[in-house]
Formats: structure tokens, C-alpha cells, sequence
């Protein structure tokens, strides 16, 4: 499955792409660490790589999860990737989006492209009422993406999620569909 936008289409992730996603996490490990919690040691091999799209495919059969790789238009190079995850179903409805793009593309609106593509998915082809997302405090770029996408702020989570050893406090961002 393929959904496109002006400047990225997002697709479901293939085995093919193990080696691209690989090398996207290994180019920019410090700079998705900073907003990240703390992988395993062997997060960054192909084995793992190869593991995690098996996954993927997996949790998606079961409703649970929905991983796209984010590429550019013109070329199809793999320059990120987001997911909704934590899917409840029954009178929730609802799912949390995360995301992560190559720093040399950052500021191109790719992300925000790609979070649109992802909640109309969410809304037209899941069915589910509302997108969650949690941002770090510091992270400024994320906030704006999720603003410009249609996100509305919630409030802040104190320490909810562990980044660095850290427990950090996070902005809670939602979307909610008109039609479900």
C-alpha cells in the first residue's frame, strides 16, 4: 500500500528495505537518540532491521500497528518513517503516531506531509475517532509538525516517557476525525 503527497508518498515497509532503514538509523543515531528511548546494542544491525519489518507486517495482520517508510516523490528514497501504534479498538478508537526523518531533510514539510497521510488513513481506512501523539518539551520542530497537521495541544504528561535514562515530561497532542 502506497499513499502519496506533494513532495513524499509513505508505503508499508518490504524486506527490501532493510538496508536503507539500517543505514537511515546508523546516519542519524545521535540525532534520533536525543528524542528517543534507548535502544538495545543490537537495534543498529541487519538482523534487527530485518526483524523489526517482520514485525511490522506481523502487527499489522492484528490491527496492532502500522509502520510506513516515508520517501521522496521524485527519487523513492527512503528518508524516514512513522508509525501509529497502540491501537485500542471498541469505544476508544484511537492510536498514538510517532515518527523520525533523516536530519538532512528536516524543514522540506515531508513530516508533516507524511503525519497528514497517516491520520487520513488513520480516519478513512481504520476507522478510528483520535491520533495521540507526545512530544519532548525541547522538541520544537516535532510540535510544529504535529500543529501544522491539524494536532490540537492537550496538556503535558509528567515523566511519561523514559528518553536517555531520563523520565521526561511530554506535550500530548490529538486529532480527532469528524466522521467517526
Amino acid at each position: 500500500m502506497s499513499l502519496t503527497g506533494d513532495k513524499i508518498f509513505i508505503r508499508f515497509f518490504e524486506d527490501t528495505d532493510a538496508e536503507a532503514l539500517l543505514d537511515l538509523h546508523l546516519r542519524n543515531s545521535e540525532f534520533f537518540q536525543k528524542y528517543s528511548p534507548t535502544f538495545d546494542d543490537d537495534f543498529y544491525t541487519i538482523d534487527s532491521t530485518r526483524k523489526y519489518i517482520s514485525d511490522s507486517v506481523k502487527q499489522r495482520e492484528e490491527d496492532k500497528a502500522y509502520s510506513f517508510g516515508i520517501c521522496l516523490k521524485d527519487n523513492g528514497k527512503l528518508v524516514g518513517d512513522i508509525s501509529i501504534f497502540h491501537i485500542f479498538r471498541g469505544s476508544l478508537q484511537k492510536c498514538l503516531i510517532g515518527y523520525s526523518l533523516d536530519k538532512q531533510y528536516n524543514g522540506n514539510g515531508y513530516t508533516t506531509e507524511a503525519v497528514s497521510l497517516v491520520v487520513e488513513f488513520a480516519f478513512n481506512e481504520l476507522h478510528l475517532h483520535r491520533v495521540e501523539a507526545g512530544v519532548m518539551l525541547s522538541n520544537i520542530g516535532s510540535m510544529r509538525v504535529l500543529e501544522k497537521a491539524g494536532f490540537h495541544r492537550e496538556g503535558i504528561e509528567q515523566k511519561g516517557v523514559k528518553i536517555n535514562g531520563q523520565w521526561q515530561d511530554h506535550q500530548i497532542f490529538a486529532i480527532i476525525s469528524d466522521n467517526n
